[in-house]
């Protein structure tokens, strides 16, 4: 059985190794250089307690990670922070067992509660799977950076989906902390 929780400072570890392969041979993830668990806690810590990161386990006694999805700053100035950006990735042992599926759901749900108004998805394209967890759970897709990025001798556009969370308030209120509101499914 899948167990999703929120990740803890001790999971960076598998964390990162998840991501790696996505960095090193992959065209998911844009960055050239897999980051260390080291980097991969910072990362975690600099949501400053706003920003969810999740985890998917394998419901094995020890709770072996297989998955992670989070939520980061969409744009730095202060007008963008009722939105976030996300991300997921999965190790390959977990391809096609749906927990991605419950993972994202959860971070989506979670999202909602906090009361963010939009998530955003960007998604090196092509990238068919992707596309169908991020409408699976909700996202839609807005526009397309063309050849934006360069990895693998390539240029690579990069997809946008959108993800309404919340109807957007005005004056809007300010989403809650993560550790706050906790997990949320369903």
């Amino acid at each position: 059985m899948i167990g999703i929780r929120g990740a803890e400072s001790g999971d960076a570890p598998s964390i990162a190794a998840i991501y790696a392969p996505h960095v090193l041979t992959g065209t998911a993830s844009f960055e050239i250089q897999p980051p260390d668990a080291d980097a991969m806690r910072t990362r975690m810590a600099d949501g400053d307690g706003l920003y969810p990161w999740l985890v998917a386990t394998n419901g094995e006694p020890e709770g072996g990670v297989i998955g992670y999805a989070y939520a980061r700053r969409f744009r730095e100035r202060p007008a963008y922070r009722f939105v976030v950006e996300t991300a997921i990735y999965m190790a390959d042992v977990a391809q096609n067992q749906g927990a991605g599926r419950l993972l994202y759901e959860a971070l989506i749900d979670t999202l909602r509660a906090q009361g963010f108004v939009h998530a955003i998805g960007a998604i090196a394209l092509p990238n068919d799977a992707s596309i169908r967890l991020h409408e699976a759970v909700g996202f839609r897709r807005t526009g397309v950076y063309r050849e934006v990025g360069f990895k693998h001798g390539q240029w690579m556009d990069v997809g946008i989906w959108q993800c309404e969370l919340n109807e957007p308030q005005v004056p809007p209120v300010e989403p809650r902390k993560f550790t706050d509101v906790g997990l949320v499914r369903g």
